[in-house]
């Protein structure tokens, strides 16, 4: 055997002997609760051989917002000082049995009609689930083990919806959209010390709000995770729009810019779910569109307004039109002008006629300004490509998709500006098509790396359990393919333990499963491009900043 064969059986021997001890979450004996992240192996710090971080990258999630829609929509604590069985627990207003659960049932089970587990903490048995929208699924100890396999970057944005806040019966706080990003900033930085305490005090514990690529980038040196604020809401800085009319002005603007920097925030979006004084919207598709569509007219006075598109970009359908949605769409659209909107649609594929507005525009230009970060998602296909046009002239690279809300036509775009594309989280080999067409539309000038947005607590499906999961299912334990050095068995958590073939990314803490099965389906290429998620993510960052 020559001597590379043998340090290769060696390290392979070596490999199968540390899974073979590996221990399995520590249940008592007796059924007691227990809290066990089931990673083993001292996380990895330093960089590559050629000065690159190493680690994964969540572009978008939600770890605060139980604190938004007024603070009773979600269920749950990201942490609580008593403890999982403080913040682990289900809404007051759920019970009995979830039946007044009307939200949750359905968007989980599609009728206001249903019912669930309220137990929480420790038996889990209805939730969290990958598709349980208002239950806590970014509990810190969940986020530690994603951490701890690896991850280095997760974008947390803060999030609100003040209409959807005002219909929502039950409030624990106003509906003012800015208010709220207050509040979440200052619950992050409240965790960031609470981590803190349990490991040692100020500066110590492993999650670490950064506001450059530089302090991020020290940050993962030291093997700890770099969260850096974003913001998604709908009404940024009060820039509601009430019959086409704008609620804010540059003024606003300026100063809104100016707080949330302040506040540590370092990347943003124009618009969210509803068209704003600053941009058109990309449709929520079906049955979730026309319920948008009624809350766009509740919020602003008027429908969207979509036109049969000319163009390869185009927005999601709203809902099936037919025939007399062709004949009676082009003469009611007429009567825009007259500021009447009328929800009839010609058939897909439509285009928003709203773009980016004059304010909209002011607000990119003081975005670049201020070197931040710009989310391109969500935004109409009209809107997404003036906002790009306006990137490409100033020649500014701080852009991303990060939760494949945009149109695929524009990712190259993003590409060659030197910005950055994430998709959004899903099962195996949905994933793997949405990576190797990324990679082929990259611009080879550039590193890349691939990133995922999970959406965590963002009122979205989290990835499901692998149809073939059955027959091939992910192996426990396993080594994680980001940090080789950590090991990871199932997850436990009161009397829960998780299983990513049987429960989909249930909670935060599946994501290493997830990533390793992605692995398992689609191969090394994968995991080592998401290897370097994290290094492309501050490449991306401080190309803007230059």
């Amino acid at each position: 055997m020559t001597i590379p064969r043998l340090r290769a059986a060696l390290a392979a021997l070596s490999v199968a002997l540390l899974l073979a001890v590996s221990p399995q979450p520590s249940a008592a004996a007796d059924g007691t609760p227990v809290v066990d992240v089931g990673a083993t192996g001292a996380p990895f710090k330093g960089t590559t051989a050629d000065g690159q971080v190493r680690g994964y990258l969540d572009a978008h999630s939600h770890l605060m917002s139980y604190l938004g829609f007024g603070g009773s929509l979600m269920c749950g604590e990201t942490f609580d000082p008593g403890g999982p069985a403080a913040a682990l627990k289900d809404c007051p207003d759920h019970a009995p049995n979830g039946i007044p659960a009307w939200f949750e049932n359905f968007t989980r089970k599609g009728t206001p009609f249903g019912s669930h587990d309220t137990t929480g903490w420790p038996t889990f048995k209805d939730w969290p689930a990958y598709d349980s929208f208002t239950h806590e699924q970014t509990w810190y100890k969940w986020i530690e083990r994603s951490w701890r396999a690896g991850q280095r970057v997760l974008v947390n944005q803060l999030v609100d919806n003040r209409t959807l806040c005002e219909i929502y019966p039950l409030k624990k706080y106003p509906c003012d959209e800015m208010e709220t990003i207050r509040r979440q900033a200052k619950a992050t930085y409240a965790l960031q010390a609470f981590v803190d305490r349990e490991n040692g005090g100020a500066g110590k514990g492993w999650f670490r709000v950064v506001t450059s690529p530089e302090q991020a980038r020290r940050v993962i040196e030291q093997g700890k995770l770099a969260v850096v604020l974003g913001i998604e809401t709908s009404e940024p800085f009060g820039c509601r729009e009430v019959y086409g009319k704008p609620r804010c002005t540059k003024a606003d603007i300026d100063r809104g810019l100016d707080e949330v920097q302040k506040l540590g925030v370092s990347s943003m979006f124009l618009c969210h779910k509803f068209d704003n004084a600053l941009c058109g919207v990309r449709y929520d598709a079906d049955t979730t569109g026309v319920i948008m569509n009624l809350g766009q007219f509740v919020g602003s006075g008027r429908f969207w307004q979509a036109d049969r598109c000319t163009a390869p970009e185009h927005d999601n359908p709203i809902m099936p039109s037919g025939q007399l949605g062709d004949l009676l769409a082009g003469p009611l659209g007429g009567l825009r002008k007259l500021g009447v909107t009328v929800p009839v649609y010609p058939s897909a594929p439509l285009c928003n006629a709203n773009g980016l507005t004059d304010l909209g525009a002011y607000t990119l230009r003081g975005m670049v300004k201020r070197k931040m970060i710009i989310e391109l998602d969500h935004m109409s296909a009209k809107a997404a490509g003036q906002s790009l046009n306006l990137l490409e002239k100033a020649r500014y690279p701080g852009v991303i998709s990060s939760h494949s809300w945009s149109d695929e036509h524009y990712l190259s775009r993003v590409y060659r500006l030197g910005g950055m594309v994430t998709s959004y989280a899903s099962s195996a080999p949905q994933f793997i098509t949405g990576w190797k067409q990324a990679k082929a539309q990259a611009d080879p000038r550039y590193l890349f790396g691939y990133g995922y947005g999970l959406d965590a607590n963002g009122m979205g499906p989290l990835p499901a359990p692998r149809t073939t999961a059955a027959a091939d299912p992910l192996k426990y334990p396993f080594r994680s393919p980001v940090d080789p050095g950590v090991t990871l068995t199932r997850q436990k958590t009161g009397v829960r333990t998780w299983d990513l073939n049987t429960d989909g990314v249930a909670n935060y803490g599946l994501v290493p499963d997830w990533i390793a099965d992605l692995r398992h389906v689609g191969g090394g290429g994968i995991t080592d491009d998401m290897a370097k998620g994290a290094e492309a993510y501050l490449e991306m960052w401080q190309r803007a900043k230059k």
